[in-house]
């Protein structure tokens, strides 16, 4: 994070070429995590009929009404607005899949849900902007860059890791790979974390005093969501690492997919990227954060709420 910070302040020329190098870099780390998951395990949690309803819930019940509490405090600034109801309306499905395995979470059954909640935001996020923004703001939605992030980061590396899964149960080909990447798992987050910083730190220092303001409004929505989370896993009595994964489901948003619907916003509102961005900043340092602290708060063997 450190790096990208001082890349992005050091060569601000260097910005658009790291923008362009988030989807492949992100897509590399997704294949890794894939590969280090047993497909079977995929399977059985599409028919986890509690934990998908527990995210689905605490995703599209709970969180919004967060959501919509918290950007009153920016109602004033149309821009600001937009962009905070943009990011944290919509659950993020490609590296909070990285980050709930980094914590023990049950990142099978969390992958399984991805397609429930790219549909599901992808029907909702419309509705919710005109309840909370009003009807101008329905102009904004486009569908193309959500398919187009669930083909590149889940689709094709998912298929990747199918494909070297099989591989590697007949030829140590395929074996050779799998152990390559796991022990690209690292270099790949911090090559992550790096390339989205230093692509976004520019602009968003370039406006530091009106996004500083949206700091504690992304803190307090981490821990407001981390808290809902926990609440929705507890209420489903589901198991300690379905917990920690319907928490981090919560509290991850998906910036790197909304980010070009803020960008294609007309010149008034040109501080929706930005409070976007800033939103990625916060959370990236909240999930480092996190990954260390969510054993703690649900340790494995935690009881579940009785029936």
């Amino acid at each position: 994070m450190l790096v990208g910070v001082a890349a992005g302040l050091g060569a601000p020329g260097i910005a658009p070429a790291l923008e362009a190098s988030i989807n492949p870099v992100l897509a590399l780390l997704l294949f890794a995590t894939f590969l280090g998951v047993p497909l079977t395990e995929v399977g059985r949690g599409l028919t986890d009929a509690r934990f998908l309803l527990a995210v689905a819930a605490a995703n599209f019940l709970a969180v919004p009404l967060i959501a919509f509490g918290l950007s009153r405090l920016v109602a004033g600034d149309r821009g600001l607005l937009l962009g905070v109801l943009l990011v944290l309306l919509t659950p993020c499905v490609d590296y909070v899949i990285v980050f709930t395995g980094l914590a023990g979470g049950a990142r099978a059954r969390l992958l399984a849900a991805t397609p429930l909640l790219m549909l599901l935001q992808m029907a909702l996020l419309p509705l919710y902007l005109l309840l909370f923004a009003g009807r101008e703001a329905l102009g904004v939605i486009d569908v193309g860059p959500f398919l187009e992030a669930f083909l590149v980061l889940i689709v094709v590396p998912l298929a990747a890791a199918a494909g070297v899964q099989a591989l590697g149960r007949r030829h140590r080909a395929g074996s050779a790979v799998e152990a390559v990447m796991a022990g690209a798992m690292v270099p790949l987050m911090m090559a992550t974390l790096a390339v989205v910083i230093g692509s976004q730190i520019t602009g968003v220092g370039g406006q530091a005093g009106q996004l500083t303001r949206l700091i504690p409004l992304y803190a307090a929505f981490l821990v407001l969501a981390v808290a809902v989370g926990l609440a929705a896993g507890r209420i489903a009595r589901l198991d300690a690492a379905a917990r920690r994964a319907v928490a981090f489901s919560a509290a991850t948003r998906n910036s790197l997919v909304v980010l070009p619907l803020a960008l294609a916003l007309p010149e008034p509102l040109a501080l929706a990227p930005l409070a976007v961005v800033t939103q990625t900043l916060v959370e990236l340092l909240g999930m480092v954060i996190l990954v260390r602290l969510m054993p703690r708060l649900v340790p494995h063997g935690a009881a579940a709420a009785p029936g």
